[in-house]
């Protein structure tokens, strides 16, 4: 399952000193022992791209565009509610199969690699579940398909985020992080693009984002340098350790949970209002159905251009700098700063500034984040877990964003509040960020 190039077999060979190595020479691959050939990297480099775009954009075309908009046909339902239930209790499942699957990956002995198999298998729940979601028309059987699409997502990006760690070298991290945060912050704006097609046919655009969901593992391995064999991994594999691995660490972790409170109020902040995009429009800016869907379009335009332009410079000046934390609190001020347009310009073009400073913080938070996060990380040995409960976040943080907002606007009675208080939670962020000691 792989395309063989010359030097994949060296890659295949890890060295004894591989991990001596990888402490000593932060220009080492973890896994080798060995720098990466020019044509490794750039098909890491792809491949860090594409699982991105490839997750991301189906899942933002069901969150943020097509399921809003399918609730809002759905008689006696608030939309608004049933768009917070379903991403409340799809999350929930999103952690727990987070923190398995990292954990099952690391101690996985396929001959294929402990993260291969994981990755293909992720692609093809997240397809099954889609296909569940576009074949119900009533709320809790879209629910149930949505609950299936978030472990299929989770399955395929905790193993694909542990290969930061596995097998790029520690000095060029910020780098193929950035090609992996941005990408999907590209995915998702593609995905409201591409949704807003849909509106009045979401059945097809379902339809489209369960294919794009079945090829999505298989495409990345099949990018990737082949992984080496895992069968002779150490970890010991048994349901107890899998059920350790739910027990957070306890020991040199500090800057792991600066980093897990970090990213939450990040993560908080912004789906916010991302989550609620559509709605904004609608029931905020007072937009028609096709003004907001043409408007949903321009966004995603301006927000993926200045997304790959803030990544085009942020990963690789983290790696020249070796600097992570000042980028990550920059990028959440940035975002705090764009959403203070929307507040006094609650039309299109204060929705246009949000998009443009919103891409340029995202860029550059997605672009360092992972490699912020592969830094503190207490044990390497327990990547794939570890990173899962980082991404509890990610995970709780989704699951907070529809409380917090559905709840300013039955205080407030409508969108304006929601963006103070989204504000707020990014400065919050920056503030657990700086507060690291371990990376500069």
């Amino acid at each position: 399952m792989h395309n063989s190039i010359q030097g994949d077999e060296d890659f295949l060979t890890p060295s004894a000193d591989a991990v001596v190595g990888a402490t000593i020479d932060p220009t080492l691959a973890p896994d080798s022992g060995r720098k990466l050939t020019t044509s490794e990297k750039g098909r890491f480099a792809v491949g860090f791209a594409l699982i991105s775009i490839l997750w991301a954009t189906p899942f933002a075309m069901g969150s943020g565009v097509l399921l809003p908009q399918v609730f809002n046909t759905i008689p006696g339902v608030s939309a608004e509610a049933a768009l917070g239930t379903m991403n409340s209790i799809g999350c929930v499942f999103a952690l727990i199969a987070n923190i398995l699957f990292g954990a099952l990956s690391d101690m996985s002995r396929f001959k294929l690699g402990k993260r291969t198999p994981w990755i293909v298998l992720g692609g093809i729940i997240g397809a099954v579940g889609f296909f569940i979601v576009f074949q119900s028309h009533t709320l809790w059987p879209i629910i149930v398909g949505w609950c299936i699409v978030q472990v299929g997502i989770n399955c395929l990006i905790a193993p694909a985020v542990a290969v930061l760690s596995d097998r790029i070298p520690e000095a060029t991290r910020a780098t193929f992080s950035s090609l992996y945060g941005a990408s999907m912050v590209v995915g998702t704006q593609l995905g409201n693009f591409i949704g807003s097609y849909f509106l009045k046919n979401a059945s097809t655009g379902f339809a489209i984002g369960m294919v794009v969901f079945f090829f999505s593992g298989i495409v990345t391995v099949l990018v990737w340098p082949r992984e080496a064999s895992a069968a002779s991994n150490r970890a010991e594999r048994s349901w107890a350790d899998v059920a350790r691995s739910f027990i957070p660490p306890t020991k040199n972790c500090r800057d792991f949970y600066l980093a897990l409170f970090g990213r939450l109020a990040f993560v908080l902040g912004c789906y916010m209002i991302i989550g609620y995009q559509l709605y904004i429009l609608q029931k905020y800016c007072n937009m028609s159905d096709d003004v907001a869907s043409s408007t949903m379009k321009v966004l995603a335009v301006i927000t993926t251009i200045t997304t790959i332009l803030a990544a085009a410079v942020s990963g690789p000046l983290s790696d020249y700098l070796q600097r992570r934390k000042i980028i990550v609190a920059a990028s959440s001020v940035v975002i705090a700063v764009g959403m203070l347009f929307p507040i006094f310009m609650p039309n299109a073009m204060g929705m246009y500034i949000y998009g443009a400073l919103a891409g340029l913080g995202n860029g550059c938070y997605m672009s360092v984040d992972q490699a912020l996060n592969v830094d503190v990380l207490p044990n390497g040995e327990e990547a794939g877990k570890d990173l899962g409960i980082l991404n509890l976040s990610n995970t709780i943080g989704q699951v907070l964003a529809p409380v917090c907002t559905t709840a300013v606007i039955g205080i407030f009675g409508g969108y304006r509040m929601v963006f103070p208080g989204a504000i707020i939670c990014l400065l919050l962020g920056t503030v657990f960020i700086m507060m690291i000691r371990k990376v500069k």
